[in-house]
């Protein structure tokens, strides 16, 4: 098992930020490798699973572990067969203005590894100023 953490910043206030994270059907939005989001709720919490879908037309589900809204903390897992990823995003107010996001990642060495550079574009997506417009199914 291997643990990595991604740290990004940017101009988004870190309410935005947490929205963006909030809500999963604004996460194709921002991170670029997500087709979309399937879940029956419109807000993570604790027990919130579903599948998400990538460009490249994997299917990996997940399940939302924990949530703390008035710290901006969240924990989930997600897991394609036995591989399994856990993953606790943090948002974080900058001291200049605007927010940093830090994304602790474990599992298996090579999967994490594969996950950071991707998730990295991703979370400088998450903090920035706009998201990008909805692109069509």
């Amino acid at each position: 098992m291997a643990t990595r953490t991604v740290n990004r910043a940017g101009p988004a206030a870190p309410d935005v930020v947490w929205e963006r994270y909030a809500r999963p059907a604004l996460r194709p939005r921002w991170a670029p490798q997500i087709r979309r989001v399937e879940t029956g709720a419109d807000r993570i919490a604790p027990g919130v699973g579903g599948r998400v879908f990538s460009y490249a037309g994997v299917r990996v589900r997940f399940v939302v572990e924990r949530v703390d809204e008035a710290r901006r903390v969240w924990s989930w897992h997600a897991g394609l067969g036995p591989l399994v990823l856990r993953l606790r995003h943090e948002v974080l107010a900058a001291s200049g203005g605007g927010s940093g996001t830090r994304l602790t990642v474990s599992g298996p060495l090579p999967a994490v590894l594969l996950y950071r550079p991707v998730a990295a574009w991703a979370l400088g997506r998450l903090v920035a100023s706009r998201l990008r417009p909805r692109a069509a199914s």
